[in-house]
C-alpha cells in the first residue's frame, strides 16, 4: 500500500485548494447558461434515503421518472433513481425509461459498520434485483486509523461481488481530517475498483464541498494520466440550487475537461436539485417563472 500511494504522492494545501475553486467559482456565472443547466440536470441520481421510504415511494420516484420525456421533450431525463436495495425490484418493475439507471446504497451504508461478508452479499443482492449501480462508504474508522489495506481490500471485494454493475464508493469527504485526506481516500478507492468516486452520504455534515471535489478530480486526472482508465465523480450532499451544479460542473470541467461531462462519468446525487433545475430551466426558456413539483 505504501508503494501505491507513493505512485500518486502529491502534498495538498487547503488554502491554496480553497484559493483555486474560488478564482473557478468567480468565473462560473459563464458557464450558467440553459444548455449547462440541462446537462447538469441529466447528471442528477434522483435520490430517496429515508427510514420512512416504502414500496409505493419506490414506485412513485419511478412513474415520475417514466413520465418525464412525455411532459419536458427538449430537457434530457436525470441519470439514475438512487434508492435503498429493498425498492430496487419495485424501481426496476415501473420504470418505463430504460436509459435512466437505477443504484442502490449498500454495504452497510450509510456507516459501513457491519461485517464484509454481509456488504458483499447485500451489494450482489441488490444488482440480483436489478440495480446497475452500487454505491459504498469506505470503513470511515479504519481509514482514519491509517489501516489503509483493508479500506482496499473491502472496495475490491465489493467490486468483485457485483461483476459488471457500476461501483461508486463515498468517501465522506466532509467528516475527514483533511483534503490530503480525501486525495489518498480517493487514490485507494480508483486502485481497488471503483468506477466512481463519491463525495459523500448525506447523512453527515460537511456534506459535499467544492474543495474536496477539487482534489478528487485532481486525483482523477492523475489516475487517468496513470492508467488510461477514466473513473467517474459524485458530488452528493446539499447540492439543490441551479447555482449551486453549475459550479460544480465548472471545478469538473476546469480539472477533467468538456469529456467529463456527460453522466457516464458525472453524476450529482441529490433530491431537491432536480425541481429546482427544471424550473429554472423553463423560467430561462419562456421567461415565466414556474413552481414545478414533478419529483
Amino acid at each position: 500500500m505504501k508503494n501505491l500511494l507513493e505512485k500518486y504522492k502529491k502534498t495538498v494545501v487547503d488554502e491554496d485548494i480553497q484559493k483555486k475553486v474560488e478564482e473557478i467559482v468567480s468565473n462560473a456565472s459563464s458557464l450558467y447558461n440553459i444548455e449547462n443547466l440541462k446537462k447538469a440536470f441529466s447528471f442528477i441520481d434522483l435520490t430517496t434515503l429515508n427510514s420512512t421510504d416504502t414500496l409505493d415511494k419506490g414506485k412513485l420516484f419511478a412513474d415520475n421518472v417514466s413520465s418525464f420525456k412525455k411532459q419536458y421533450a427538449s430537457i434530457p431525463n436525470v441519470a439514475a433513481i438512487c434508492v435503498y436495495p429493498s425498492l430496487v425490484e419495485t424501481v426496476r418493475k415501473n420504470l418505463k425509461d430504460k436509459k435512466v439507471r437505477i443504484a442502490a446504497v449498500a454495504a452497510g451504508f450509510p456507516s459501513s459498520q457491519t461485517f464484509l461478508e454481509v456488504k458483499t452479499q447485500e451489494c450482489k443482492m441488490a444488482v440480483e434485483k436489478g440495480a446497475d449501480d452500487i454505491d459504498i462508504v469506505i470503513s470511515i474508522g479504519r481509514f482514519m486509523s491509517g489501516d489503509y489495506q483493508f479500506v482496499f481490500d473491502e472496495i475490491k471485494a465489493v467490486k468483485q461481488a457485483i461483476g459488471d454493475a457500476h461501483l461508486k464508493v463515498i468517501l465522506e469527504s466532509g467528516v475527514l481530517t483533511s483534503l490530503q485526506d480525501v486525495r489518498t481516500a480517493s487514490i485507494i478507492a480508483m486502485e481497488a475498483g471503483a468506477d466512481f468516486i463519491k463525495t459523500s452520504t448525506g447523512k453527515m455534515e460537511p456534506a459535499a464541498t467544492l474543495e474536496a471535489v477539487y482534489v478528487m478530480t485532481e486525483a482523477i486526472n492523475d489516475f487517468y494520466k496513470a492508467t488510461g482508465k477514466k473513473i467517474g465523480i459524485k458530488p452528493a450532499g446539499g447540492v439543490s440550487t441551479a447555482k449551486e451544479a453549475i459550479e460544480y460542473l465548472a471545478v469538473v470541467k476546469n480539472n477533467l475537461g468538456e469529456e467529463w461531462l456527460n453522466s457516464h462519468l458525472f453524476r450529482i446525487g441529490a433530491s431537491r436539485l432536480a425541481n429546482n433545475l427544471l424550473n429554472e430551466i423553463i423560467k430561462l426558456e419562456t421567461g415565466k417563472e414556474k413552481g414545478i413539483k414533478h419529483f
